[in-house]
């Protein structure tokens, strides 16, 4: 048998041969990410394909084209986590290398031995599920940020602002903001510009009211007084920004929505647990079956314990290990945020914790462990969750 190792890159994959003995048939065969390349190393594959293995690490998306290529071409691939690898490299590297060959021999003896955990593709349903769940979290990130940059401008040119609205970003402030976001402009509304300004806002009266106050603020405001219409520009362009991205994470939601109408899953039953949440979970989980029990699981989304042991000495640390996926991570927090007080159940559990001393913060996360081994059973047994009362 010969085990092929494939250090991913962006541009460039470097593979390593060897065979069942360790030995090394040819190492640092270097090639593009081209067709050319790939078709390349299927010629130099060719006496081995018919016993030979391949490996390759989940390296963020660059994998996907050659992982894709040799399953087209029938070979049997391996996709481990980088984490493995890395892990592998400790336990027989004694010097501190990491070069792309080495890292390709390194892959090759890991799937040599056998030992590893197999990264899984997904059906397609589910692979665009976690594409668009994880998208929409970038859009929803670069909101928050648009927001903070919007925040800091009206901060320096009218620091009065945001006393007049409980939300900042309510749909009536931006409605506002795209036109008055200046003291002067509040100071110099002529009839004819408040009746153009009202006639673009749904909220009206509330927009009155709005622009009654700031015209009160704008006369004693504190904001710079030099360089404001570039301010004005620039928040005025923020705002449009942040109205565009929003109606974008509406469009994303919509195909959420639709995706996860075709899908054969109870995960929303969950209390906790709706559309976009489920959407992420199912996305970053993938197939249930690769996991063995909700252990597992849990150690996937990074909520066990961090392990440290030497000897006959093991201590486990409060902290969480962090590992695995951020994004399954992030929305078991979420879901167990609701579901700590709309379910009985997770409700007695967090109350539990609660009264033994925990945090509020350790006493959730101990809640999306709990909420691991639902969805694990869930997922696995394919019937709804039963609110027990």
């Amino acid at each position: 048998m010969f085990y092929l190792g494939i250090d991913v890159g962006k541009n460039t994959h470097v593979a390593s041969l060897m065979n069942d003995d360790a030995k090394i048939i040819f190492k640092a065969f270097s090639f593009p990410n081209t067709l050319d390349a790939a078709e390349e190393l299927l010629h130099k594959l060719k006496p081995y394909q018919d016993s030979i293995e391949i490996g390759m690490e989940a390296t963020g998306h660059y994998w996907l084209s050659l992982y894709s290529f040799l399953i087209e071409h029938n070979f049997t691939v391996h996709v481990v986590n980088p984490i493995q690898t890395d892990g592998w490299r400790k336990g027989v590297e004694i010097r501190k290398r990491k070069t792309d060959t080495i890292d390709s021999v390194l892959i090759a003896d890991l799937i040599r031995y056998g030992d590893f955990l197999e990264t899984s593709l997904s059906d397609e349903d589910t692979m665009s599920l976690r594409n668009l769940s994880r998208f929409r979290n970038y859009l929803v990130s670069s909101i928050s940020d648009l927001k903070r940059k919007s925040i800091a401008v009206l901060d320096q040119v009218f620091p009065e602002y945001a006393s007049v609205f409980t939300n900042v970003f309510g749909k009536t402030s931006k409605e506002l903001l795209r036109s008055l976001n200046l003291p002067s402009d509040y100071e110099e509304l002529s009839s004819h510009k408040l009746e153009e300004v009202l006639s673009g806002i749904t909220m009206k009266k509330k927009a009155a009211q709005a622009i009654d106050s700031l015209s009160e603020k704008a006369g004693r405001s504190f904001g710079v007084s030099f360089c404001k219409d570039s301010f004005s520009f620039q928040l005025k362009l923020l705002i449009e920004q942040i109205c565009f991205i929003e109606d974008q994470v509406i469009s994303v939601e919509a195909e959420i929505d639709e995706l996860m109408s075709k899908m054969d899953t109870y995960i929303q039953t969950i209390p906790g647990i709706g559309s976009v949440t489920g959407a992420v979970i199912l996305g970053e989980i993938g197939d249930i079956e690769r996991f063995d029990n909700p252990s597992k699981l849990v150690a996937y989304a990074g909520l066990d314990s961090s392990v440290s042991q030497s000897g006959q000495q093991e201590s486990v640390s409060g902290r969480l290990s962090k590992r695995g996926s951020p994004y399954l991570r992030k929305a078991l927090y979420q879901a167990a945020l609701r579901a700590e007080f709309c379910d009985p159940v997770f409700h007695a559990y967090y109350e539990k914790k609660r009264g033994e001393g925990k945090h509020h913060l350790v006493a959730t996360n101990a809640v999306a462990r709990k909420l691991c081994h639902t969805i694990f059973a869930i997922l696995k047994n394919n019937t709804p969750y039963e609110i027990k009362q």
